[in-house]
């Protein structure tokens, strides 16, 4: 359909089908190392489906606050084991890390996966005491950018958000409308401009996107659409791609762990 290449990732990154066999072996080391040392909690079920679970990570001493990472692909591919080395960062600073995954397209529809992540925040915000931090890739950006909207977090979980990090979200679904993905999906344009936070006000709340000056034209014009819709920040992470730009994530000085937990 018309907006397909706009929004194909892979065939535009060299190299790209590497990526996916290394993450899992980076995430797979990384939860044997900290389940070793007692410092991981695998496979939390915050609902009702076998998706709906969680990874926990906690740091030495007592935990700074927690930080969640939402996974990305376009809510209808991966799950949190992909992910866990990314949790690197933040633990190093002395903050946990939840890793939830999710039900995915044509299973539920995206309106539904915002729900299940309101409700894994609100699991990991009853197990963590302190602030809540929260950061996710592409799709997962704009599920974690829908959090910042009044009304999605519980009363008792919102006023805890400290900082919020969408990396090259998918702000607003209109164009999905244009791709084939939208088959899986099932949006219509009233869902789509519902699930859009461009369309939205956030809660007074830090929020810093993040995308690579690498990705596509269309990653660059979301990123900054929210950023421009938001009033917020805005970086665009030179030499980084949409598989790579979030590879900041596990290093505790980078700027992005900064922006999510100083």
């Amino acid at each position: 359909m018309e907006l397909d290449d706009a929004y194909a990732n892979a065939a535009h990154i060299p190299g790209a089908e590497g990526y996916p066999p290394r993450w899992t072996q980076q995430a797979a080391a990384f939860r044997e190392t900290l389940s070793t040392v007692g410092r991981a909690s695998l496979a939390i079920p915050y609902g009702d489906s076998p998706c709906q679970k969680l990874d926990l990570f906690l740091p030495e001493g007592v935990p700074n606050g927690v930080c969640v990472f939402v996974h990305g692909g376009y809510w209808l591919r991966f799950d949190n084991s992909y992910w866990s080395h990314l949790a690197a960062g933040p633990l190093a600073r002395g903050w946990a890390v939840a890793m939830p995954s999710y039900d995915l397209c044509p299973d539920v529809t995206i309106a539904g996966i915002t729900l299940q992540i309101a409700r894994a925040v609100t699991v990991v915000a009853e197990q963590v005491a302190g602030p809540v931090a929260l950061s996710g890739h592409s799709a997962g950006g704009h599920l974690v950018a829908r959090m910042a909207v009044p009304g999605v977090l519980p009363p008792e979980v919102a006023p805890r958000l400290r900082s919020i990090v969408p990396i090259s979200p998918m702000a607003d679904l209109r164009p999905m409308l244009k791709t084939s993905m939208n088959a899986q999906f099932g949006l219509d344009l009233t869902a789509a401009e519902a699930e859009s936070p461009v369309l939205m006000r956030p809660m007074d709340v830090p929020v810093t996107v993040w995308v690579g000056a690498d990705e596509r034209p269309a990653f660059l014009d979301q990123a900054r659409w929210l950023a421009e819709a938001w009033g917020c920040g805005h970086v665009v992470a030179e030499g980084r791609h949409h598989f790579d730009v979030v590879d900041a994530l596990a290093s505790p000085d980078s700027a992005m762990v900064a922006a999510l937990v100083d």
